[in-house]
């Protein structure tokens, strides 16, 4: 989670969903705490701990673009809940923010969706962000 971006601003958003956010580094996760705290967000759990070492299931992983994506897969496998409805229109999966060329890096994966952020955002920051969207692996 880092400083807490994206999870601290999709818990102010998304009040009724909880957000576990993790973090290698203890001083991220006790500037995480202390937010959550200030801003009275009772659905955010920050924890220092790596991510590969989570027992927990999700419906969904939400990351910034921590490693390529195949480094990043394994750390994901059987961290997903198997719930049958879609939540939002999507099933659970992956929602990974990563800038640059994704071609090479996608490639290999079965049927990412990519959603270029600079359709929504003017800013210069956005001109080469995209969300890709993978379903979990079963």
């Amino acid at each position: 989670t880092g400083g807490g971006f994206p999870g601290i601003p999709l818990a102010i958003m998304f009040p009724e969903t909880q957000f576990h956010l993790v973090d290698s580094i203890g001083k991220k996760i006790k500037v995480v705490n202390e937010v959550a705290k200030e801003l009275g967000l009772e659905n955010v759990k920050g924890e220092h701990v790596r991510a590969e070492s989570l027992k927990n299931q999700y419906d969904f992983i939400v990351s910034r673009a921590v490693s390529h994506f195949d480094k990043f897969m394994p750390w994901t496998k059987k961290k997903f809940k198997e719930t049958p409805e879609n939540r939002k229109g999507l099933k659970n999966g992956i929602l990974y923010l990563k800038g640059g060329d994704l071609e090479e890096e996608l490639k290999n994966l079965k049927h990412p969706k990519v959603v270029d952020l600079k359709d929504f955002f003017e800013e210069e920051f956005f001109e080469t962000k995209k969300v890709v969207y993978l379903r979990a692996p079963k």
